[in-house]
């Protein structure tokens, strides 16, 4: 029998990584692989050298802050393809590549009357990413719709499926950021999405532009461009300005601080969660405490949303970065609430 030949696969040396961050930041890779298939996996880390290195997977490199170069390798997944592998009357089953644009798999589910994503129409970043970070807005989360996370273990060698049951989804968390942070590459997404749609708009922000719209009959479609519209109008266009969305994540808290809370500052907005804790908009605690527009050399708060940090050209992740635990110590200080970051930093 013939002995299969070797997959062919480029790996550059010292390779620039401010195109594959959102921040637009500075920042070199030792040794940097594109992987289109997971035979490139099995090829290319079985050797020793890989060992005593740190990897490090990327996406799109939206939710990413590189302060310093990786002295190691970096698989940036590019699998693609999405795949109708199982079909009902009411629902369709999709095999989507990790390397997919989130954005584009939305538009493809709209475009296609498939149900479940439409709120999340706009995110940046890849498919694989989604669950990790499990995604979410204006009401709806993507935990909702994964059925099963196929991830190849960088150290194992080894393909591991996950039912949606063992990716452990919370807000903005999963056991990929967790018990498998760093060790996994999430190569396929099978997404279980609905041929009936159930509209969710029971989020205000996104009623009000509805409304804006004189919108009489809902659509996929419609609740899709009602989303770009509100993404669009007050986030950042990163190819403009260097952004990873919302830095930190919304705080929640329990019911009894915020009740504390609410006595010293009236105005303090909460969403509830559950029956011991609520949810305070983080955007709302920085702006608060004066950051919101404030700039330092290259480095920022956006001036018309105050979760997202920016780089307005050539500010360092560093700089980023310090300018971010500043903002963290005076939420704390002024409200007894510390910040969890919602990016990744390097």
């Amino acid at each position: 029998m013939e002995k299969p030949q070797p997959v062919c696969m480029p790996l550059e040396e010292r390779y620039s990584l401010k195109k594959h961050n959102t921040f637009g930041v500075e920042a070199c890779a030792r040794y940097f692989a594109p992987i289109r298939q997971v035979e490139e996996l099995e090829e290319l880390l079985i050797a020793d050298m890989w060992k005593s290195m740190p990897l490090l997977v990327l996406g799109e490199g939206s939710n990413i802050l590189f302060t310093r170069d990786v002295d190691g390798l970096v698989l940036k997944n590019e699998i693609k393809g999405i795949a109708v592998i199982r079909e009902t009357a009411d629902e369709v089953w999709l095999k989507v590549g990790g390397g997919e644009n989130w954005h584009r798999f939305v538009m493809f589910c709209v475009g296609n009357h498939y149900a479940g994503v439409e709120n999340l129409a706009l995110i940046p970043g890849s498919v694989g990413a989604a669950p990790v970070q499990n995604i979410g807005a204006y009401g709806v989360e993507v935990k909702e719709v994964v059925d099963e996370v196929v991830a190849w273990h960088l150290e194992t060698h080894e393909l591991l499926h996950f039912s949606n049951a063992d990716c452990a989804f919370g807000y903005r968390d999963s056991i990929f950021k967790q018990t498998y942070r760093g060790k996994l590459m999430i190569v396929w997404v099978v997404f279980r999405l609905s041929k009936h749609p159930h509209f969710h708009t029971d989020y205000a922000a996104l009623r009000e532009e509805l409304h804006r719209m004189g919108v009489k009959d809902l659509s996929l479609r419609i609740i899709c461009d009602a989303v770009i519209r509100i993404r669009t109008r007050k986030l950042p266009d990163p190819a403009k300005i260097g952004n990873a969305g919302s830095f930190f994540k919304n705080p929640q808290i329990l019911v009894a601080q915020y009740g504390e809370l609410k006595t010293r500052f009236p105005d303090l907005p909460s969403f509830p969660v559950d029956a011991h804790t609520v949810k305070i908009p983080a955007a709302w605690l920085i702006e608060q405490c004066g950051w919101k527009g404030y700039r330092e050399g290259d480095a920022g708060v956006h001036s018309h949303q105050a979760l997202v940090l920016v780089n307005y050209g050539k500010a360092t992740g560093q700089q980023i970065l310090q300018l971010s635990e500043r903002i963290r110590q005076s939420v704390y200080e002024r409200f007894g609430i510390m910040l969890e970051r919602e990016v990744n930093v390097w």
